[in-house]
């Protein structure tokens, strides 16, 4: 009886302490279980709000001084990348395909300017032998840059899929070379070639009929037999030469921009170097089509006075006729012996 009693006793005194230990001990675990999912969620949230920082180009710290070092992701770097790799690799590659097509068919629809009273065989000085000589060094290192900067370009989409890994290996280097060591004499000669020429680039009023009559070029239709005044320069070379001129020092700038690492410049500059750079290679590539469709195959005797730097009387009179009437008048007109 006893027993049972003190039984019951500790029943009463042990159990509650017992419950409500065991209460406390849960209500603890729970209060932890709680805090860590907090913790976690807290850390779940900082982590993506730091990486959307970062991805949106935030700037944090590093102990790295350089340019850009505080910036892991450079968002206009992508951003530049992505119009490079979306618009100007097609633009370009549409620009020398559409061009040279558009002239191919033209050609065979309109055959060549031919000289309406033929060759005279009175050769008449039109270039000297310095600048024969500067727009040659300027012709071809543009042509050198044209191509591999087509290479660089376009080269992993038209040339790669089709030859080995060593080839293409070589082939995109030595563009690479070529073009970064050839980049400087064309500066230099374009350079001498605008302040030698620009004197004789003015426009005037006369060269406006030149674009009406498409400068005589065309042999079929109300324009056929059309030869608009010109002088020194016709309507077109003038308007070749101003291109050259502003976009010549656009990828003249843009490509030291790129070339020297010594600027150290921001992404950012960077990036929009690079993009003025293509878009100024991809105006003066399609302008130098047709510069070279205009100086050979369409012009008869055209190429002429840039390999010796005389011209036909009678090319003289038809598309430069203000040229010889001038060069008439002062007496500086020279022939050939």
């Amino acid at each position: 009886m006893l027993l049972k009693s003190l039984r019951g006793l500790f029943a009463l005194l042990v159990l509650p302490v017992v419950l409500t230990l065991g209460l406390g001990m849960a209500t603890t675990v729970a209060a932890a279980d709680d805090q860590t999912s907090q913790q976690m969620a807290n850390s779940t949230k900082s982590d993506a709000d730091l990486w959307r920082a970062v991805k949106s180009g935030e700037k944090g710290y590093s102990t790295d001084k350089g340019v850009d070092a505080n910036v892991l992701i450079n968002v206009a770097g992508n951003q530049g990348k992505d119009v490079r790799n979306k618009y100007l690799t097609p633009v370009m590659g549409l620009a020398v395909l559409g061009v040279f097509g558009a002239f191919l068919v033209f050609y065979f629809v309109n055959g060549p300017s031919k000289l309406s009273k033929g060759f005279s065989g009175k050769m008449v000085l039109r270039w000297t032998k310095a600048d024969i000589w500067l727009h040659w060094v300027m012709a071809i290192s543009c042509m050198g840059l044209i191509f591999t900067g087509l290479n660089i370009m376009l080269g992993k989409h038209v040339l790669q899929p089709y030859v080995s890994e060593g080839i293409w290996a070589a082939l995109i280097y030595g563009s690479k070379v070529v073009h970064d060591w050839v980049g400087p004499i064309f500066i230099v000669s374009w350079a001498l070639c605008v302040v030698k020429w620009m004197p004789l680039q003015t426009f005037k009023m006369y060269d406006l009929k030149w674009f009406l009559v498409v400068g005589g070029y065309v042999n079929f239709g109300p324009f056929k037999g059309k030869h608009p005044d010109s002088g020194f320069a016709n309507a077109g070379e003038k308007m070749w030469f101003w291109t050259l001129t502003l976009f010549g020092l656009f990828i003249s700038v843009s490509g030291i921009m790129l070339v020297l690492p010594g600027l150290d410049l921001p992404r950012e500059a960077s990036m929009a170097a690079l993009l003025i750079h293509g878009i100024s290679a991809i105006i003066l590539i399609a302008f130098t089509i047709v510069h070279i469709w205009m100086a050979t195959v369409l012009s008869e005797g055209g190429l002429e006075s840039m390999v010796s730097g005389y011209c036909d009387e009678n090319w003289a009179v038809q598309h430069h006729n203000l040229w010889f009437d001038e060069i008439k008048e002062n007496g500086t007109l020279q022939y050939r012996d």
